[in-house]
């Protein structure tokens, strides 16, 4: 053995991590602080918006309509809903232009619906680009719910030119619909870190759920009046205060509110701003620090 390995063989584990300090050397790959987390999504904003542009114009380069299936989507699956719940169901009786009510509930919906999916596949997707490159992984599900925003930008267009043609003229109100959607897209951006994490170590979360999904659609009211069933007495009071203060519903009787003229204030459940604040705060920054605390196992095992 050479002399000068001498005293690094018999060096114990504090000493050389010592060393190591003291030379500025680090763990590859270890967590950093959260401040410093946070930083570094900051610094990567460029990349991030233009990821979830890139892969916006993508997603439908195939289809022969291309972006115009950003719209036919929420809109076929109205038309569904509506034969199923307006129609056979019955669901319209009672409530004022309901084709409004409808439309504005899927596309809402179909916000929050396809970030949480996109969520799921945010790191296991994604396995190359996260083994290849060193960045900040939530990066991606925050770029993917970028992306969704972007889209549903795209189809609110296309709402309003709906809403007119339906009667729904220009109010004050409409400006409410801005703070309302951008509650929801932090709701969404911290649901969909959360589902990141849970995937990436389980990828069957993603087969699961479209069938949780579903099921949470049909209590958010996207297709239902929420308030008649309140006013109808069949089920107790709790119940219908636990549907009335779920993300979803919150964030579609905002939509409603800001944007049909027929759905007033005494439709919405009390304290709806401060619940729908409440609920985008909680899971963004729940989210991301759940997230940020497996940051060094991404992409790994």
């Amino acid at each position: 053995m050479p002399p000068h390995e001498a005293p690094l063989r018999e060096a114990s584990t504090e000493d050389l991590r010592e060393l190591a300090l003291r030379h500025g050397l680090t763990v590859s790959g270890a967590r950093p602080s959260l401040p410093a987390y946070a930083r570094q999504i900051w610094s990567r904003r460029d990349f991030i918006t233009a990821f979830a542009t890139a892969r916006l114009t993508a997603q439908y380069s195939q289809a022969r309509l291309g972006q115009v299936w950003q719209v036919m989507t929420p809109l076929l699956n109205a038309a569904v809903y509506y034969l199923i719940f307006g129609v056979l169901m019955d669901a319209k009786e009672g409530v004022a232009d309901y084709v409004p009510f409808l439309i504005t509930g899927i596309f809402v919906w179909t916000f929050t619906s396809n970030t949480i999916l996109a969520g799921t596949r945010a790191i296991s997707g994604n396995l190359g680009l996260v083994r290849a490159l060193h960045f900040p992984r939530a990066s991606l599900p925050i770029s993917l719910s970028l992306q969704q925003l972007q889209q549903l930008l795209l189809s609110l267009a296309a709402l309003v030119m709906i809403l007119l043609g339906l009667g729904e003229f220009p109010a004050w109100s409409w400006f409410l619909a801005v703070p309302a959607l951008l509650c929801q897209a932090l709701f969404n951006t911290g649901v969909a870190l959360v589902l990141a994490r849970l995937a990436a170590r389980t990828p069957d979360i993603s087969q699961l759920m479209p069938f949780v999904l579903r099921t949470w659609m049909y209590a958010s009211g996207a297709m239902w009046s929420i308030q008649h069933l309140a006013a109808s007495g069949r089920f107790p009071d709790g119940v219908v205060l636990a549907l009335q203060c779920n993300p979803a519903a919150v964030y579609i009787d905002l939509m409603r509110f800001a944007l049909i003229g027929s759905y007033t204030s005494a439709q919405l459940p009390p304290h709806v701003w401060a619940l729908a604040a409440g609920w985008a705060l909680l899971a963004f920054g729940g989210g991301f620090i759940w997230f940020w605390k497996a940051e060094e196992t991404y992409g790994r095992g």
